[in-house]
């Protein structure tokens, strides 16, 4: 098990991560989002939120060049499950789920980003109201074409613990792809606010754009739910 807020202090550029755990007390499942960027266009968004999560949006439209892999729902709920992605292939998710489908089969027909040479990859991830949890990355093989697809599935979460996965394993030229199973975390902050400024503070300050964090309390499925945006800041 490692320190998350340790891990992220010493990479200057895991991009996009998503962190999916329990809470210490057992009482809460824990969801965290972040998105960071290097060039212009990527770093002119924020997090705004929406009736069923929430959505990425340009700071400053006039600055906004291509939105095509930048604009999207990262969050969305759908009868209480959350589903949690890099890109649009939260609706894609969120569809399927509405239909009776599977996850499993909605990521299926999705592969990383056409956005050579990093061909950067969609990371997703699921809550379920009971707290299971899963995650997924679908990453390149190497060759630009064929695509690999990972799943990993957390029926029995255990309190205090989390799993994060990211877009990047750092920075890079092209940058590499997130290699090897998600990391294993430890949770000790005990709400989203605490864990909230853990990760804000520990992201590369030139590099961060924005943070989601949400804790559901298993017992009634309420929410408590913080976002960061860069650009907001005081």
């Amino acid at each position: 098990m490692i320190d998350l807020n340790q891990y992220l202090q010493g990479n200057p550029y895991p991009g996009r991560g998503i962190f999916l755990g329990r809470s210490a007390d057992n009482k809460k499942a824990v969801i965290a989002y972040f998105i960071m960027g290097r060039s212009e266009n990527s770093r002119n968004r924020i997090f705004e939120t929406t009736e069923d999560g929430i959505r990425t949006k340009a700071f400053d439209e006039s600055k906004m060049v291509d939105p095509s892999l930048i604009i999207y729902h990262p969050v969305r709920v759908v009868d209480g499950t959350t589903v949690v992605t890099n890109g649009d292939q939260t609706d894609t998710v969120a569809d399927a789920l509405r239909a009776g489908k599977s996850w499993v089969r909605a990521l299926r027909t999705r592969e990383f980003e056409p956005d050579g040479p990093n061909f950067t990859p969609r990371i997703s991830g699921m809550v379920r109201p009971d707290g299971s949890y899963r995650l997924s990355i679908l990453k390149n093989a190497g060759d630009g074409v064929a695509c690999n697809r990972f799943f990993y599935e957390y029926d029995a979460p255990l309190a205090g613990v989390g799993h994060f996965i990211s877009t990047y394993q750092s920075d890079g030229s092209p940058l590499p792809s997130f290699t090897g199973d998600p990391l294993t975390c430890a949770i000790t902050a005990a709400s989203a606010r605490e864990l909230g400024d853990q990760l804000w503070q520990s992201l590369n300050s030139d590099n961060k754009v924005s943070l989601y964090v949400s804790y559901i309390d298993l017992a009634n499925g309420k929410t408590d739910t913080v976002l960061y945006n860069k650009h907001q800041e005081a």
